[in-house]
């Protein structure tokens, strides 16, 4: 077996591969300890809170460990994978690494390796800065639990009070604010918990350990209560997890993101949304016959098609409504670009794409972006630059044969279309009524910079061009 000298292994450590993102889960290796590796060459797919991203090593070598098994949440800058760059002979896979054998971070004058110059990278980086702060690993299996940890399950399984607070020097705990609102919420002081975070950090994991066992004694203590009380009183909570009948799903990546995100849009943007019901019945023909024509061979032709069209007509015709509400400075900012999302549902959850300056594209050039981002989605591979910059997007609730809904604006924009079913109809069209195609269309705006005029001018063009496509020309 070759000896592994530090001079000779590389530690690849969990780039930000969504610009800003702070933790991914490792869902596949690809490799396994004693495989040989080449740069470039995929070793692992794993999930953040926007998408699923398949990483590359950036240097040839052997697998000599990997640091946390599929499943495990990983900090951004945390090492994953050493690979010994030595050239020395593949090693037979180690049974089980100790936590405390595992390389904890490459040495800085090494890092430049890990990112060579010249190579353009497939994800959004290969780590994180020189200067940023490296935060612990996440716990999981085949790493050994720290003490503090370990007192806190302690207490967990015995419900016991949570554990007493170390001294510090510092009045105030240390905690990001994100882990204050949940300490906030779950009713939680900071001053009573034992950091386990670097340099004394709070982290989320200490607010729901000393929250755990709050929930368990409280249940305790009120259950002789319920005891004594007469029948008709209410029943006591029920504390327990009934496996057979239940089932809880963690809720973590792209699912965990866009309630963060919903919550944040509907209790921050005054939401607004108003209604119309529209003959699409010449759309819908219009459709079928772009469907024949030679120039949109081989591409996605749909009523969704022609309602982004149309959509993008009515902002041109009104493009107060294509901005974005800066809180910090107290001004809108005014888009002269269109980055149109399409909601897109994926086993995974809810995500938002969007087609880059889909306002200056042709309709077949549309249709090509459309069926281009649809394939993608579906398939679980939208990058996370595919989901960042949208200004306006569109949500087809319709093909769940869904009349309509009020849809929640994607945060950072100003404006969000629901299309809904199409259906047969009872019409009144030429002074007769007559089945016709009829969906009913629901625009949501923020209504901080779009007042019911502007809001009502864009819903009536868009209504307007899908009953007369022929305004797509005049209009454009």
């Amino acid at each position: 077996m070759t000896t592994m000298t530090e001079a000779s292994v590389r530690e690849f450590k969990m780039p930000d591969v969504g610009e800003g993102l702070t933790e991914a889960e490792i869902l596949k290796w690809y490799v396994q300890p004693g495989d040989t590796v080449t740069d470039g060459q995929v070793v692992c797919e794993v999930e953040t809170a926007k998408a699923a991203v398949e990483l590359p090593i950036p240097y040839d070598g052997v697998v000599r460990s990997l640091h946390f098994p599929e499943g495990t949440t990983v900090d951004v800058g945390t090492a994953i994978i050493a690979v010994d760059v030595s050239g020395g002979a593949p090693a037979e896979a180690p049974a089980e690494q100790p936590a405390a054998e595992q390389p904890k971070a490459a040495p800085a004058p090494e890092e430049p390796e890990a990112r060579p110059q010249g190579r353009q990278p497939v994800l959004v980086g290969y780590g994180v800065a020189a200067s940023s702060t490296k935060r612990r690993p996440r716990k999981g299996p085949g790493v050994t639990v720290p003490a503090a940890a370990q007192a806190i399950q302690t207490e967990l399984n015995g419900h016991g009070a949570p554990a007493a607070p170390a001294v510090q020097d510092r009045s105030r705990p240390l905690a990001k604010p994100p882990v204050r609102k949940l300490a906030k919420d779950l009713g939680v002081d900071l001053a009573t918990i034992t950091p386990s975070g670097p340099d004394g950090v709070i982290t989320r994991e200490d607010v729901h350990a000393a929250a755990a066992p709050q929930a368990a004694v409280t249940a305790v203590t009120a259950a002789p209560v319920v005891v004594a009380t007469p029948a008709a009183a209410a029943p006591a909570p029920v504390v327990a997890y009934d496996g057979a009948r239940e089932t809880r799903i963690p809720v973590k990546g792209v699912r965990k993101a866009t309630a963060q995100a919903m919550i944040g849009s509907a209790f921050t943007a005054p939401h607004v949304t108003e209604f119309v019901t529209v003959d699409v019945t010449r759309t819908m023909k219009l459709v079928e016959e772009l469907k024949q024509d030679k120039e949109f061979q081989g591409l996605r032709v749909n009523p969704l098609l022609l309602i982004a069209k149309a959509l993008l007509v009515a902002i041109k015709r009104n493009p107060e409504i294509n901005a974005s509400w800066d809180e910090a400075n107290q001004e809108i900012v005014l888009k002269h670009y269109v980055n149109l999302g399409i909601a897109a549902a994926t086993p995974r959850g809810l995500i938002v794409p969007n087609i880059k300056d889909a306002h200056a594209k042709t309709l077949p050039q549309l249709a090509e972006a459309l069926g281009e981002l649809v394939g993608t989605a579906r398939e679980g591979r939208t990058s996370p630059a595919a989901m960042q910059g949208g200004t306006v997007t569109i949500t087809n609730v319709g093909v769940f044969g869904v009349d309509t809904g009020t849809p929640i604006l994607n945060p950072g924009e100003s404006a969000i279309l629901a299309i809904g079913a199409i259906k047969l109809q009872p019409w009144v069209h030429k002074g007769k009524v007559k089945p016709r195609q009829v969906t009913t269309l629901a625009l949501s705006f923020d209504h901080r910079l779009v007042d019911g005029e502007l809001g009502s001018k864009v819903l009536a063009d868009v209504a307007a061009i899908l009953e007369q496509p022929k305004r797509l020309i005049s209009w454009a």
